[in-house]
């Protein structure tokens, strides 16, 4: 009869931030978390260690060991209504299989978040790999994210079509344009776009080839940008094509869309035309895109473009619930006494939330509540995508005050879904 395993003590294992020479070993220990090869090159060590902060970069260490990993950095999120809110972007966590189910990451999200709090963090922001994890430490899905594929043949675009017909113009361009003209192009989007993340300039310099971190060969996409009749770049879009031929030497090849941008509904139009009118192109995968995107609207036939993708992406963690609610606006006007559960003990208590056209106001308060809820599902109605009403269904929202969840809605809710085109 076999025996199990004598369970480890976590008390043993250090969980501290990374001290000078342990890189290597904590990239290990990530890529061993991620399913990846754990031989660590020079280049990918010193790449790291040209980003990182170690003081916001975790390792729990048994022995001599790495077995975990966490990180987080500074971001900026946009909240309802264009405001940017200091973030915690948590990233890299793993736990070594040997060392699962032994409360590592609940004792370095614990540290990390207590630290954001401190920091003056409103919220805390990452993308999960498992829906089940995050729940349990305030998180809630508070954006989500589609993929189309599109059928080229089927979409009834003009084959006369060459270009916009609104003045603008599309052009091919390198990597290097894109690195001067994408960054302030993504800043105007993204203030508008509740859910968005900053990019800073390293992501620039990956994106486009400018900065080879792992020592892959670099494969140049296709970087396509729309300018406006007046020359404004309103748009880029980076996509790559496959080299796909069927029976009769009929091309059948793919337009994999890596990111696209726009900043007026003319641009997106113009450069979802363009890609489904490239010569040879009869598919078209759009990236991730918001789960209301107007992709297949723009299209004669919208029934060509199908969702292949529709998942949970971003999950929000509200910290102060006073700044995170007075930090977006809201659809209506009228008030709601709030009593927020958080076991954590960072960001529970009674508020009343009163808002107006002209901004809003959030601060505790001794009254009775219209909703009880936790943090998780706080968090979760905060950028305007899910439903009070919803969530009360479910039980997870508790309604003291008939009629308190609609109310909420008409407060909360928002007419576009919110998004975020990053993963980080």
């Amino acid at each position: 009869m076999s025996r199990s395993a004598a369970p480890i003590d976590t008390h043993d294992i250090d969980i501290r931030p990374l001290a000078a020479g342990e890189i290597p070993e904590w990239s290990r220990a990530l890529r061993t978390g991620f399913l990846r090869s754990p031989d660590v090159t020079e280049a990918e060590a010193a790449d790291r260690e040209s980003y990182i902060d170690p003081a916001r970069t975790l390792g729990a260490f048994d022995g001599g060991r790495c077995v975990a990993t966490f990180r987080s950095f500074a971001q900026e999120i946009t909240a309802v209504g264009g405001a940017a809110v200091p973030a915690d972007a948590i990233t890299n966590v793993t736990v070594s299989p040997t060392h699962r189910r032994r409360g590592l990451l609940t004792r370095m999200m614990a540290r990390d978040l207590t630290a954001a709090r401190e920091r003056g963090d409103v919220v805390a922001t990452l993308i999960a790999a498992e829906y089940p994890i995050y729940g349990r430490y305030g998180f809630g899905p508070a954006a989500w994210t589609a993929e189309w594929t599109v059928d080229v043949p089927r979409t009834g675009i003009d084959p006369r079509w060459s270009g916009p017909e609104d003045g603008g113009r599309i052009e091919l361009v390198d990597g290097s344009e894109v690195r001067k003209v994408g960054p302030e192009l993504f800043e105007r989007v993204r203030r508008a776009q509740p859910g968005a993340v900053d990019r800073d300039e390293r992501w620039w310099q990956v994106s486009t080839g400018g900065l080879r971190v792992d020592g892959s060969p670099w494969t140049e996409p296709f970087f396509v940008v729309y300018r406006s009749a007046d020359g404004t770049v309103d748009g880029l879009v980076s996509y790559k094509a496959d080299d796909k031929w069927g029976d009769g030497k009929q091309p059948l090849n793919t337009a994999t869309v890596n990111w696209l941008i726009a900043a007026t509904p003319e641009a997106e139009r113009s450069l979802w035309l363009y890609l489904c009118s490239i010569d040879w192109i009869t598919t078209v995968k759009s990236g991730w895109r918001a789960p209301d995107d107007l992709l297949p609207l723009y299209l004669p036939d919208p029934r060509a473009a199908r969702v292949t993708t529709l998942a949970d992406w971003l999950w929000v963690r509200v910290l102060d619930v006073e700044r995170a609610l007075t930090a977006r606006t809201y659809a209506g006007q009228g008030a709601l006494v709030l009593e927020v559960v958080d076991d954590s003990g960072l960001s529970g208590g009674r508020f009343r939330l009163e808002a107006a056209a002209d901004g809003a106001t959030c601060a505790p308060t001794t009254a009775t509540a219209d909703l009880t809820l936790d943090v998780s599902d706080l968090s979760r109605l905060w950028l305007g995508d899910e439903s009070v009403v919803r969530l009360a269904a479910l039980g997870r929202v508790r309604e003291e005050r008939a009629g308190a969840a609609l109310t909420a809605d008409a407060l909360l809710r928002t007419s576009r879904r919110p998004w975020c085109p990053d993963v980080f």
